[in-house]
């Protein structure tokens, strides 16, 4: 039999019956965006969020690779978790990502069924192109309770290391994905453009950027806070047989 709990005036936190008849509480999921790469950008609340949770979910590349979860060790001790592995597929096919967000929620059930709290690691923040925020939905609308813990975004660690602000005062900011179909027309508006994620699409991108007189005035950094970071402030400098690698972020500043 199903339930509801109120923990305090505001939100509800689900509940169940077991089959004694005892109330009993679901865990919570956390998105927990721990930065770009430097632990030292991991906010005080993901520390917190991530000592006070029992399970740790993170993406695992193919290769055994969890990159958030190394991020997220160099900044708070994870000794005694619970550390389940996500798998995620790099398709662009909408169906094969929803089935590997399904998968992915599916494994976190158990524990949030049990009462345990479970924090997701997500790269940068948990709002703008995050894989976490796919969970969530797809938990939420079974009637869990979930919960954000935003992150430094790649795109300001990019700009931070480059030394440069993004805007002014009345300067637009566009933030779009590198692979975006209609590039030609976001780098057409005025403002600064952010080109997130762009290593995979890099020539289209450089080509699309020279077309438009733009290499000039376009940065890339590539692993911003990691191992093999690569700053480029000028792209027209760019080695164009040279990988950027996946998490390669590029701006481009307003004349």
């Amino acid at each position: 039999m199903n339930t509801v709990c109120w923990a305090g005036r505001l939100r509800p936190r689900r509940c169940w019956r077991n089959g004694r008849g005892k109330t009993m509480k679901k865990g919570v999921f956390y998105s927990v965006g721990v930065g770009p790469g430097d632990p030292e950008l991991i906010t005080l609340k993901a520390v917190r969020t991530l000592e006070r949770c029992p399970v740790v979910a993170a993406p695992q590349t193919k290769n055994g690779e969890m990159l958030a979860l190394a991020i997220a060790r160099q900044a708070v001790s994870l000794e005694g978790k619970t550390v389940v592995p996500l798998h995620f597929t790099m398709s662009r096919d909408k169906a094969q990502q929803h089935a590997a967000h399904l998968a992915a929620a599916q494994a976190l059930r158990p524990h949030l069924d049990a009462g345990r709290d479970v924090a997701m690691l997500n790269l940068g923040d948990v709002s703008i192109y995050a894989t976490a925020a796919y969970l969530a939905d797809i938990l939420a609308a079974d009637g869990y309770e979930t919960r954000m813990v935003p992150g430094v975004t790649s795109f300001c660690a990019v700009a931070a290391r480059l030394n440069t602000s993004l805007t002014g005062i009345d300067t637009p900011l566009h933030i779009v994905p590198g692979g975006c179909g209609a590039l030609e027309e976001c780098l057409a508006q005025p403002g600064a453009k952010v080109l997130m994620k762009s290593g995979r699409q890099l020539p289209g991108v450089l080509a699309a950027l020279e077309r438009r007189g733009l290499l000039e005035r376009s940065a890339l950094v590539s692993n911003c806070g990691l191992p093999g970071e690569q700053v480029y402030a000028d792209l027209s400098a760019f080695p164009r047989e040279q990988d950027a690698g996946y998490f390669a972020t590029i701006i481009v500043k307003e004349d």
